[in-house]
């Protein structure tokens, strides 16, 4: 794969969806703004393949083992466009920043969704669910803190699947946050959802409850 040529008008147009759309943004640093939780994304030019940038955008699984990085749902030639942009984008390679006050590594406790928990969602929603992970500064909107028993009990147990799954766009929420639907299991999900409902001892709307659980 070689990056495409892009115009003007196609570079700005990937930096929009950048900034305004997709969700790379919410993990990953892009001149000043961005998260901590990836590498930055300038510079990438300087010490990656393309081929390399690309496959690791479309499944990042499969080429980094353990990352947290969901796969992309996107069109094949919007990764390419992204692809292209970061390429092709001038600016150097600075490193990454040391982000201070992470905190130490938690062994998960045995209850199903814990450790999924701990490895996607508490680097921004905290390691208690309050909304403090240690990427929560480096965003515009705070997280939605899942130990709120007030908020989160007007939540179906579907709405929070949804959110896993596409995202926050999929809720009118940040678009920073990614959807997982395509590194999660559905029994995954499912039980991303029940361990919130741990943290915030709480069920959702007496309507929404069937007795099935989430989906």
């Amino acid at each position: 794969w070689e990056p495409l040529p892009l115009s003007p008008f196609a570079m700005q147009k990937a930096e929009t969806l950048l900034r305004d759309r997709w969700s790379c943004l919410g993990c990953h640093q892009l001149g000043d703004g961005g998260g901590r939780i990836g590498p930055r994304l300038d510079g990438i030019v300087h010490r990656l393949r393309p081929e390399y940038v690309r496959a690791l955008i479309h499944d990042p699984v499969t080429l980094a083992p353990g990352t947290i990085m969901p796969g992309s749902f996107e069109q094949s030639d919007r990764l390419d466009l992204i692809a292209s942009f970061l390429l092709q984008r001038d600016a150097p390679w600075t490193g990454s920043e040391t982000v201070t006050g992470t905190p130490d590594p938690l062994s998960p406790d045995a209850t199903p969704g814990a450790a999924t928990y701990l490895a996607q969602c508490a680097p921004c929603h905290g390691v208690r669910g309050a909304g403090d992970g240690f990427n929560a500064p480096f965003l515009p909107v705070m997280p939605t803190a899942h130990a709120d028993s007030a908020a989160m009990s007007l939540r179906p147990d579907d709405t929070l699947y949804d959110g896993i799954h596409a995202g926050g766009w999929i809720l009118g929420k940040s678009h920073l946050m990614p959807g997982f639907g395509a590194s999660l299991t559905d029994r995954e999900k499912r039980e991303l959802v029940q361990y919130m409902r741990t943290l915030c001892r709480c069920q959702g709307p007496a309507w929404s409850r069937d007795g099935r659980g989430a989906r």
